[in-house]
């Protein structure tokens, strides 16, 4: 389950993010996700799958209130440690289950969650549920046709405690698919894990200026 697979992680998801690669990563995936989600001052988002608020923070920096809902209690711990004030709330919760009343939200975000959830379609729907009309849902998963997924799928193959060993990894389309209105869908991370930040740099910008669809993080926005 994911709750076990994470509450072990927060050091390591930290780590991770603290290598030169994993810094350049955090820089897309946030990017991206800001100019989808657009968060504005006084809104109030729901971050579903929020672990330790990696993602959460640069949201709070734009003005909006958060409320977080991971399953790993330990994932949330830390990111309380990391998101003081009084904008940012966290209670455990499963997406497919979400403990809210309809439309409690201005807008509803999903930051690398849904790749752990079989049943993707009961997620989106929950997302949707709870999000007010007019508002947005983004959602952010990792991109089955990317190399990225190939090679974690291999490593997962040699590793029993591999996170990797319970993952679904869906492509653009499916994630497009999830919801009947129509989606924005966009992609980052082109570069291999093994490129140098230059190289990274590089290859970034070329899968961005050509709108590749094979980029190792996909995120899809629906307007509600």
């Amino acid at each position: 389950m994911p709750e076990q697979l994470f509450d072990s992680w927060p050091d390591r998801y930290r780590r991770w993010f603290e290598t030169p690669i994993g810094r350049l990563v955090k820089v897309y995936e946030s990017r991206l996700t800001l100019r989808l989600l657009q968060p504005q001052p006084g809104e109030m988002i729901l971050d579903a799958g929020c672990g330790s608020g990696i993602f959460t923070a640069p949201m709070l920096d734009a003005g909006a209130q958060l409320v977080g809902v991971d399953l790993s209690a330990p994932m949330l711990a830390e990111a309380r440690r990391n998101l003081r004030g009084d904008r940012f709330s966290a209670s455990v919760g499963n997406i497919c289950a979400l403990p809210f009343a309809d439309q409690s939200f201005d807008k509803v975000v999903s930051i690398t969650a849904l790749e752990f959830i079989e049943d993707a379609q009961s997620a989106i729907n929950e997302l949707f549920r709870v999000s007010r009309t007019g508002g947005s849902v983004v959602v952010a998963t990792l991109n089955s046709l990317s190399p990225w997924a190939e090679r974690r799928t291999k490593q997962a193959e040699g590793d029993p405690g591999s996170v990797f060993r319970e993952i679904y990894f869906r492509s653009p389309a499916e994630l497009a698919a999830l919801a009947a209105c129509p989606a924005r869908i966009e992609t980052a991370i082109h570069f291999p894990k093994s490129a140098t930040p230059q190289e990274a740099a590089r290859l970034e910008a070329e899968g961005e200026a050509h709108n590749l669809d094979s980029g190792a993080f996909v995120i899809a926005r629906w307007t509600v």
